[in-house]
Formats: structure tokens, C-alpha cells, sequence
């Protein structure tokens, strides 16, 4: 009998999911491993070799690790689910010109989905990843805060996480900094994985030409979108871009065309393959609306808190006031942010505390917020 239960943990071949394998055993659990082949590159086209959690390398050292640990190893292919929901979202925003965060969906709608079903088919009370995050809870609800480590922190990918998931599930390398997590694995003879090198791409563009992916999966897109207008915010046409899906909010590089000074994506209007085009300071917005949006701290966001938002993963975050109505929240911003992205995920902290989140819908309010 184990010490603590039975445990589901997420397999990627990687070093952090390896290490919370290992912690986990050693702290008593009767770990089950399981590695979710979620995507085929070599069906993509892409120019990129396969890399990451699909590929077999990294299925194989998955299967090693259990083997050399002695616990049960199994593959599961969702390679069907991912795409239905992630790739066809990843798309369909694209195309509707906003600006897509897969992994938020992946972990919210696909991994954990699939992990609990896994779990509960093989007698696991509970599921654990190699995220960097940790889950607490007060007031009978949980949360996830902060990791130990601020520069590995991932906690801004999995605000969309509900209070099953997070009641069930297990971070042991929330209160470790990657360091730590490399010389773990060495000193435990994985001295090689310890050296392996991390993978920041999309899964399923490991070349990260997302634009390439669009074409190659929406192969008359090229061909539908070109030749549209860059507009000022006058509607003074500027030029002609090569098709509205293959810019985003804030870019500045790769717009094929000089204008005298730095110019930004500011807009995009797919209803007319329009991108408007500003200065730096046109990106500025003191105001947005958030839709879709999980609670996870409280119940209901307190309208009397300033909490700090991010919009993006790697934003520093700004202070905020928040109005929820339903599972649209309203944010004012305490001073100006710059580069407010439709489509992008919304974060907002108390601290280190994930109070909530959801998906930016546009740089402003609505009328009746």
C-alpha cells in the first residue's frame, strides 16, 4: 500500500517531468506514468525535425525512466482530441484575427481532461505535471500561486484550471528553481537528461513559422488573403500586406515595407483584410474586456481589489481594478499598457496568488461595462 496514493504523472521524456516522477516515488506515491502523444509533426510539413513530447525520443526516454524507476508506463494517443480542439481554435482565431494561446487551451481543455480520465480509469487518486506552479488552498477553494523559481513560472498557462483539477493535481517542482532540478536529476544518475536542452516552441510548429503552418494547413488562405491594405488610424491606405491572418498585435519586424519610422501592428480587421498600422504610443490602451473567464482564488473577483494583470506570459504585469459581471470582467488599467492583444490569455494576481483569468476580447470596454 502506498503512503500517499496512487499518482498519475505526465510523461514527456523531459527533465521535469523525470525529476516529479522521481520525487514523487521517493516521497511514497505509487506512481503510474503515462506520455500523451498529442501531435504528428512529420504530418505538418514543417522543416523542422520532430522535437519535444511527441516525438519518439522523447516517448522512448519517457518509457525508461518507469522502466528504470519500476513503475507502469503507458502511451495514450489524443493526437484526435488535440487537433479537433486545439489546432482547429488555433486557426479559427487566426483567421477571426485575433491572437491565440494553445497551450492555455491544451492544458486546460485537453491534458487535464485527458490526464483525469486516464487517472480515474486506472485507480489514481491523483495527477501531477512538471510545471512549474504551486496549488494552494484556502477558504475551501483552490488556487495556483507562483513557483519558487520567477524565471521558469508557469502559472500565467494554467489560470484556466478548475477547482477539480486543481484538487487533484500535484506540482512538485513549484518550490524548486531549474537549477536545482538539473543537479537533482545528475545526482540521481540522470546526467544526460540533465543537459538536455528545453523546447519553447508551439508543439505543433516546432519551427515556429506559425505562418507557415496556417498556409500549409489552409492551403488556399495564401492565395484568398493577399494583397489587403495597411491603413493608418485615419484609414489612409499605406500599402499592401501579404493577408490579415499572418500579422499580430504589436509586430514591427516583417511587415515588408519601409515607412520613414518604426510602425505597429495596432489593428486587425479581417472583415475587410485590413491591418492598421501606428507608432508606438497608438498601441497604448488604459482599458480592455476579458471573456471566458475561470475564477480560481474567490468565488467572485472582489471589486474593492488592485490586482496586478498580465496579458501576455512574459509581461511584467500592471496594476488593475477589476468588475466582474458573469464570466466577463471588466479592466482598467492603473497606467497605460502597451500591445493589448485580442485572443491572448488575461491574468490576474493578488500577490503571487493566480486570482483568475481569461481571454482578452478587445483592447477596450464595452459599452455597458
Amino acid at each position: 500500500m502506498s503512503k500517499h496514493g496512487k499518482v498519475l504523472v505526465a510523461m514527456s521524456g523531459g527533465i521535469d517531468s523525470t525529476v516529479t516522477a522521481m520525487l514523487l516515488h521517493e516521497e511514497g506515491y505509487e506512481v503510474v506514468g503515462i506520455t500523451m502523444k498529442t501531435w504528428d509533426y512529420a504530418n505538418s510539413g514543417g522543416s523542422k525535425k520532430e522535437t519535444g513530447c511527441c516525438s519518439l525520443d522523447s516517448i522512448n526516454d519517457a518509457r525508461e525512466v518507469a522502466v528504470t524507476m519500476g513503475f507502469h508506463h503507458f502511451i495514450v494517443d489524443i493526437r484526435e482530441e488535440f487537433g479537433d480542439y486545439v489546432i482547429d481554435n488555433f486557426v479559427d482565431e487566426y483567421l477571426a484575427g485575433r491572437t491565440p494561446n494553445p497551450c492555455v487551451l491544451c492544458n486546460t481543455h485537453i491534458k487535464w481532461s485527458a490526464l483525469l480520465k486516464r487517472a480515474d480509469a486506472l485507480g489514481c487518486e491523483f495527477i501531477a505535471t512538471g510545471h512549474y506552479a504551486k496549488i494552494q488552498q484556502e477558504n475551501e477553494r483552490y488556487f495556483i500561486r507562483k513557483s519558487a523559481d520567477l524565471n521558469k513560472d508557469q502559472s500565467y498557462v494554467l489560470w484556466g484550471l478548475s477547482q477539480e483539477c486543481m484538487a487533484r493535481s500535484r506540482f512538485p517542482l513549484g518550490g524548486m528553481t531549474k537549477p536545482e532540478v538539473r543537479q537533482l536529476a545528475a545526482s540521481m544518475g540522470y546526467e544526460e537528461l540533465s543537459k538536455k536542452a528545453e523546447s519553447y516552441e508551439i508543439c505543433f510548429v516546432p519551427d515556429n513559422d506559425y505562418r507557415g503552418f496556417l498556409k500549409r494547413r489552409v492551403p488556399e488562405l495564401e492565395a484568398q488573403v493577399a494583397g489587403g491594405d495597411f491603413v493608418d488610424k485615419t484609414g489612409a491606405v499605406l500599402g499592401k500586406h501579404q493577408g490579415y491572418p499572418f500579422y499580430t498585435i504589436g509586430q514591427r519586424k516583417g511587415l515588408g515595407k519601409a515607412f520613414g519610422e518604426p510602425m505597429f501592428v495596432t489593428e486587425i480587421r479581417p472583415d475587410t483584410n485590413t491591418v492598421v498600422l501606428g507608432r508606438l504610443e497608438e498601441l497604448v490602451k488604459n482599458s480592455m474586456t476579458v471573456g471566458q473567464v475561470n475564477n480560481q482564488k474567490y468565488a467572485t473577483i472582489p471589486a474593492d481589489l488592485e490586482l496586478v494583470t498580465k496579458i501576455r506570459y512574459q509581461d511584467p504585469g500592471a496594476l488593475s481594478t477589476l468588475t466582474q459581471t458573469g464570466d466577463r470582467v471588466a479592466v482598467n488599467f492603473l497606467a497605460n499598457v502597451k500591445g493589448v492583444a485580442p485572443g491572448q490569455s488575461a491574468v490576474f494576481y493578488e500577490g503571487d496568488d493566480v486570482v483568475g483569468g481569461g481571454i482578452i476580447y478587445r483592447g477596450e470596454l464595452f459599452a455597458d461595462n
